[in-house]
């Protein structure tokens, strides 16, 4: 069955064909004849629709108490067809809503604001607590109109998306008049790396080469992989002794059917022990980056972690970077000037009214252990800034006709909520 009609290994694993194999198994069935092409693609279909929407209906119960959170994605399926799907997150974890094909038509911020808007309206405007897209112009232009339209509803950016862009920021700049000077060792080092990889892996008899001391492969990552530069330099650090190995070898001295000039690059760059301090450099300041976008990138709930975990990731390039250049704390960096402006400019994009709410409701940010941690770190109280955009989550409902105040205490913290507003803890 498997073989020779071309399906999935992976159906093994699911539970559905273990289930029935082991209930035909133990069950008298004589006369049975399983459900045909036709039935399969009709009724049947229908009737697992129906099905799955009763499996679904207790999640959706739990919308007008605990809130909605909608994302939004653009993305390209097997036929080129562009498609943009619409998932709700939920406590029990994110639902599938739908998926529209946006082919031949221009994606204007008012198209994505009219898809977005029908889907909140199914959902239930009340019980949408924000909507999560990128952060390109046509979503911010859309998430404006959605603002304007539900006053208590939020748009926020991605914060994966964001924290990519930053890295791209970084590590892919442009030279646009001497601008980013300081960034382009950084590129010029990623695209060394680059063009080994891809000499590499462009060329058999060098890719033999390579196979003959490294267990370990290269990585082929797309380009719209999240930190792909990043990712890419991290394993190169462990083929370090099978690159060096290699283009020391005989072998890839008398192999000469390749473009000499870039196998003496390669070479070059392979030994060169100031190429791999920097690779080894870039990656260390880059990681708390991409610890930070790993842990934003899961299905688990992580907007109460948010606005801590910018402010440590901040912090701890910034250590990085001064142990690197051996400064100490109160010294000036031009590098790190740089970098933190680009993650300011981020982080002013991505912080939203919610991270602040969310980083003031989390007990563990009231505890002593956590306030003893970093010198001068203040409780979320008494934060300025956390408190003012905690207040502007609770206006739109204080100033609804609607509105009926309740108080909940955290960490001898008073809070207000509306009963529009769905219950946060």
């Amino acid at each position: 069955m498997f073989y020779s009609g071309g399906v999935p290994f992976n159906l093994a694993r699911n539970p559905n064909y273990i289930a029935a194999f082991k209930f035909l198994a133990n069950t008298d069935l004589d006369g049975y004849v399983p459900p045909g092409y036709n039935k399969l693609r009709t009724t049947l279909l229908q009737h697992e629709k129906i099905n799955v929407e009763k499996l679904l209906q207790p999640f959706k119960s739990t919308w007008s108490t605990k809130g909605v959170t909608i994302t939004s994605d653009g993305w390209t399926d097997a036929q080129r067809r562009p498609l943009i799907n619409f998932i709700a997150i939920i406590e029990g974890g994110p639902m599938f809503l739908r998926a529209i094909n946006s082919e031949g038509e221009v994606k204007r911020k008012e198209y994505i604001a009219e898809k977005l808007i029908a889907v909140i309206e199914e959902v239930g405007a009340k019980n949408v607590v924000q909507v999560v897209a990128d952060n390109a112009a046509n979503c911010k232009g859309a998430g404006m109109i959605v603002e304007q339209k539900y006053n208590h509803i939020f748009w926020t950016l991605c914060v994966v998306h964001n924290l990519n862009l930053a890295l791209k920021n970084i590590c892919a700049a442009k030279n646009n008049d001497g601008e980013n000077d300081e960034l382009m060792w950084i590129k010029e080092t990623v695209d060394d790396a680059f063009m080994i990889k891809n000499f590499i892996m462009n060329h058999n008899m060098r890719l033999s080469m390579f196979n003959e001391y490294s267990d370990l492969k290269f990585l082929a990552i797309a380009d719209t992989r999240f930190a792909s530069h990043i990712v890419m330099l991290n394993r190169f650090l462990p083929l370090k002794d099978s690159l060096l190995l290699m283009v020391v070898s005989d072998k890839w001295a008398a192999y000469r059917e390749d473009d000499q000039g870039k196998a003496r690059f390669v070479k070059g760059k392979v030994l060169d022990d100031l190429w791999w301090d920097t690779v080894k450099y870039i990656v260390d300041f880059t990681e708390p980056f991409y610890s930070m976008l790993r842990a934003a990138d899961t299905d688990k709930p992580s907007l109460h972690l948010i606005y801590e975990m910018w402010d440590t990731m901040i912090e701890a390039v910034k250590v990085c970077i001064y142990q690197h250049e051996r400064k100490s704390h109160d010294e000036e960096s031009t590098f790190y000037d740089i970098v933190y402006a680009i993650l300011y400019d981020r982080w002013l994009k991505s912080n939203t009214p919610l991270h602040c709410l969310a980083h003031s409701l989390n007990p563990r940010y009231y505890t002593e252990k956590w306030f003893s941690l970093v010198p001068n770190r203040v409780r979320p109280h008494e934060d300025t800034e956390v408190s003012d955009m905690r207040n502007k989550c609770f206006r739109p409902h204080l100033n609804s006709k609607m509105a009926k105040v309740e108080v909940y205490g955290s960490g001898g913290q008073v809070f207000e909520r509306s009963n529009q507003m769905p219950r946060i803890w």
